[in-house]
């Protein structure tokens, strides 16, 4: 979750220590998929939704696949 996506991204694939430990070995990071929300909550709330979901039903939801996603 973040107010600027571009700096979030360029933090992943940065030196730093800045990145998320797991991301680190898995560079470049490319963002593939994103929402905005009006506020923080409702965006951790769909952020937590989407962590508890399959891979194939996040990679659904990356592809744009409605009728997929309805049926996982």
């Amino acid at each position: 979750m973040t107010s600027n996506l571009e700096k979030r991204v360029g933090e992943h694939n940065s030196n730093s220590s800045k990145g998320a430990k797991y991301l680190r070995s898995k560079k470049p990071v490319v963002l593939v998929y994103s929402e905005t929300f009006p506020d923080i909550k409702t965006a951790m709330n769909r952020e937590l939704q989407i962590k508890r979901w399959t891979k194939d039903k996040k990679e659904a939801l990356i592809k744009g696949d409605v009728e997929l996603l309805k049926k996982l």
